[in-house]
């Protein structure tokens, strides 16, 4: 089911790993530029440019019980790719691992998310950080277009959902969150109010000690990851989603990065993304020490 293991420090194998890596080379509703099926690899590559150890949490990688699991062989069809990877990312939750995954589109998050919820049961919540609400019902005539993701989680999955970053999507996206509560903070009030008070209230609305992480790195605005499938300018910092992920991986039992086109830049958007993935297992693995 996967092939091309190749994360740098990624030496344990599934037996005894706490933390199992693995890409989903599937972009097939992207809907302005496709290629991120090409970032699970261009992500392992650029992890050939860290150092082991990470100063910060005081964790050497070299030490962490690490597998990278290769890339799960997609369909053309974004449906029948979605099953196959609730296949093979539920056995990783119930086997107590951390699931890390590598888009791909965003449409990848949703059985990740569902599968931890059923691991977790009634303490989760999800906490999305992504440019875009995606709370279309459907978008092009797909039901599990990467614009979809949103809903689907909310309506399929949990409604204890937080979304950090917004700041696009049609009015009738934006109606639909505030009629249906949904929490959300944009850049703009992560500018006005500081990234520690949106994470503070963002814990105090979930109010829960399990999470599953999801990064849209376009969250980030264009300046940090130009590489992009849908960029969208006046976004969070690098240090800001560094923040959040240093916060809330303590309580993630999931976790993605998702929507790099690395062939739209030289290599930026896989760097950054490959370090803040470093940066969750780090965070994680300190907690546990």
């Amino acid at each position: 089911m996967f092939y091309k293991p190749e994360m740098m420090d990624a030496l344990a194998d599934y037996e005894s790993a706490r933390y199992i890596i693995f890409g989903v080379p599937f972009d097939g509703t992207s809907s302005y530029r496709s290629g991120s099926r090409w970032a699970p690899d261009a992500m392992r590559k650029a992890s050939e440019n860290f150092e082991t150890y990470n100063q910060y949490f005081d964790v050497d990688f070299e030490d962490l019980l690490i597998h990278d699991a290769g890339n799960l062989e997609p369909y053309s069809s974004v449906d029948q790719t979605l099953e196959d990877l609730s296949f093979a990312v539920k056995p990783i939750v119930n086997d107590g691992k951390i699931p890390i995954m590598m888009g791909g589109e965003h449409s990848l998050t949703l059985p990740c998310v569902k599968a931890c919820a059923e691991k977790a049961g009634d303490d989760f919540g999800v906490v999305v950080l992504d440019a875009h609400f995606d709370l279309r019902e459907e978008y092009g005539g797909i039901r599990n277009n990467h614009a979809c993701v949103s809903r689907h989680i909310l309506e399929e999955v949990t409604d204890n959902y937080v979304t950090i970053g917004v700041r696009s999507g049609p009015k009738e996206e934006w109606v639909f969150a505030k009629e249906n509560k949904v929490k959300y903070f944009t850049s703009d009030d992560v500018r006005e109010i500081g990234i520690r008070e949106v994470i503070a209230e963002t814990l105090e609305y979930l109010d829960c000690t399990q999470i599953y992480l999801s990064l849209d790195m376009d969250a980030l605005d264009p300046s940090y990851a130009p590489g992009l499938g849908t960029p969208e300018p006046f976004g969070l910092t690098d240090i800001d989603v560094r923040e959040v992920i240093r916060i809330l991986a303590p309580m993630s039992i999931g976790f993605d990065v998702v929507e790099i086109a690395p062939e739209y830049d030289n290599g930026i958007s896989a760097l950054l993304g490959t370090k803040l993935l470093r940066e969750f297992i780090a965070a994680h693995a300190a907690s546990e020490k």
